[in-house]
């Protein structure tokens, strides 16, 4: 006796194991629509199996059909899932934050410029020279309001090549001799430089050696001002020049030839008005009269000539305070303080051969610059160191009561009113 339900080998009934009589209702299946290109589907043989519906599963018209569209789960047009109604989609992109954004721009250039900025300044500190000790100087006189700066430019040849040395016509003495001496006070009431020539006869007072350490007694002994450097340094001509004046300096700067010329190169030469032609053969000078731009080889000999002024120190000084005043000018403005391709060449021109006292900072050096600035553009006072006339030995002797009066104004701090030569 077979166990299969009745019907299963026979008869015009089909079922799915049910032990009824009658076979189960056909289930509705999952199908998949062919194309219309797969022709119609061959009919079952009659056998009493009911035609099979199309699959819908309550979803509507559009049944799965893998073959025909390749949408998935129904999506129309065939672009991927569909978002379910109140779904939890991204939406619109947000606004982006402009203050958020301008306020981490700004943090992120202010840092930079603080980087920078601190970098360029330990940069150029770490090269300036500090070789003159004042400490070494004796018998100050009492300090005044306001800063006193003794700027220097002498004929060191120091780190030139012989071919520089006869292109600039500064020769191969050795040693270094002052070509200039100023006197630049920095004060509230005004900033005044007072040239002095150094043909300027003064006195060499009692001074203590700056290597030696041994004190020389003075003995009234008369020369020109240049050759107290020449004879012991800075430390000498400091001492020589408050002993004269009365003023006391509170900062030294020198800088020598081959320095001098590449600052003015670095800057891209400085622009002057030489209101008559003049030239000479020692310093190499050969200019005509009107406004032109001077480079370094031609501002040193403009600086330096002395003998197309029929020999006067006078018109020399003169020269001298008007070039670095304009070389000052140039060189503190934005176009070259903004400009790095400037403003590092010319830093490292003027460092790398300028020596000042012990205790002198970058900020009492920008600021020395800066006066220099302002006296070019009418903010103050230049003149030379008043003037009576010749000594006995032949050297420019100072007005002593104009001179007098001269320092008591810069002590004070007050306007000057005396004028120079």
């Amino acid at each position: 006796m077979s166990d299969w339900p009745q019907g299963h080998n026979g008869g015009d009934r089909h079922g799915r194991g049910s032990t009824g009589a009658e076979p189960e209702g056909a289930r509705v299946m999952r199908q998949v629509q062919r194309g219309s290109g797969a022709g119609p589907r061959p009919s079952a043989p009659s056998r009493g199996v009911p035609p099979q519906p199309t699959y819908t599963d309550g979803y509507g018209e559009d049944a799965y059909d893998g073959y025909n569209t390749g949408q998935v789960y129904g999506s129309p047009g065939g672009g991927g899932p569909q978002e379910p109604p109140g779904g939890h989609g991204r939406g619109p992109r947000p606004a982006p934050n402009w203050r958020k954004r301008i306020k981490w721009t700004a943090i992120t250039v202010v840092t930079v410029l603080v980087v920078v900025s601190v970098g360029t300044y330990f940069w150029a500190d770490s090269k300036l020279k500090r070789e003159v000790d004042l400490s070494k100087v004796i018998d100050r006189p009492d300090g005044g309001e306001g800063t006193n700066y003794l700027i220097v430019g002498s004929d060191s040849r120091e780190g030139m090549s012989a071919e520089e040395k006869k292109k600039l016509h500064t020769g191969s003495a050795e040693g270094k001799r002052t070509d200039s001496m100023m006197i630049l006070h920095v004060g509230d009431n005004g900033n005044t430089m007072i040239s002095l020539p150094r043909d300027s006869n003064v006195t060499i007072p009692t001074f203590k050696g700056s290597e030696s350490g041994k004190t020389f007694p003075g003995t009234g002994r008369q020369v020109k001002l240049n050759a107290a450097y020449a004879e012991d340094g800075p430390e000498l001509l400091v001492r020589t020049v408050e002993a004269n004046t009365g003023l006391r300096i509170d900062h030294y700067a020198e800088i020598g030839f081959g320095g001098f010329a590449k600052i003015v190169d670095a800057v891209g030469g400085v622009e002057m008005d030489i209101p008559k032609a003049f030239k000479d053969d020692k310093s190499g000078a050969d200019f005509t009269a009107g406004k032109q731009t001077l480079n370094g080889e031609q501002a040193l000999a403009f600086v330096r000539t002395r003998y197309a002024f029929a020999g006067s120190d006078l018109d020399r000084t003169k020269n001298q305070q008007k070039f670095l005043a304009a070389l000052a000018s140039q060189t503190a403005t934005p176009s070259t303080i903004l400009n790095p391709f400037k403003l590092y060449p010319t830093m490292g021109a003027g460092l790398d051969t300028l020596t000042v006292d012990k205790d002198m900072s970058l900020w009492n050096l920008a600021s020395m610059f800066w006066a220099m600035k302002g006296i070019t553009g009418g903010e103050g006072k230049s003149m030379n160191m008043p003037i009576s006339g010749n000594s006995a030995n032949g050297n420019l002797q100072w007005d002593t009561a104009k001179v007098k009066t001269l320092v008591n104004q810069l002590k004070n701090d007050e306007k000057v009113t005396v004028s120079g030569n």
